[in-house]
C-alpha cells in the first residue's frame, strides 16, 4: 500500500497550489481519501475528504471556499486545489485512505502518505 503526496512548494500569500495523492497497492475506488495537515508545534488537522465515488466532499471551516478536493479513480489519484493561500496554511500536507465513509478525523484512516510541504509567505 502506498500513498504518494506531491505538489507542495513555496508560494506567496494569495497564490495557488495543487496537491496530488497517487495511490497504489489497494482497491482505490473502495476508499475515501482525506487530506490532513500539520504545522510545527500544532496538532494534525483534517482539511478535506472525498468519498470513494467522489460524490461527497467535506471541508474544514478554515479552508471552505478556498480549497477543492477531487478524484480521478481511473488514475488512482486525488487532488487538492488550493487557492487564496494564507500564511496560516503553511504545513506538511498528508493524504490518507479509509474504507469508512470518511470524515476529518485522523483516527478513521488506515493508510497514510509521507507528506508534502506547503509554505505560504506573507
Amino acid at each position: 500500500v502506498q500513498l504518494q503526496a506531491s505538489g507542495g512548494g513555496l508560494v506567496q500569500a494569495g497564490g495557488s497550489l495543487r496537491l496530488s495523492c497517487a495511490a497504489s497497492g489497494f482497491t482505490f475506488d473502495y476508499y475515501a481519501i482525506g487530506w490532513f495537515r500539520q504545522a510545527p508545534g500544532k496538532e494534525r488537522e483534517g482539511v478535506s475528504c472525498i468519498s470513494s465515488s467522489g460524490g461527497t466532499t467535506l471541508y474544514s471551516d478554515s479552508v471552505q471556499g478556498r480549497f477543492t478536493i477531487s478524484r480521478d479513480n481511473a488514475k488512482n489519484t486525488v487532488y487538492l486545489q488550493m487557492k487564496s493561500l494564507k500564511p496560516e496554511d503553511t504545513a506538511v500536507y498528508y493524504c490518507a485512505a479509509t474504507v469508512l465513509v470518511g470524515d476529518l478525523s485522523a483516527e478513521e484512516y488506515d493508510y497514510w502518505g509521507q507528506g508534502t510541504q506547503v509554505t505560504v509567505s506573507s
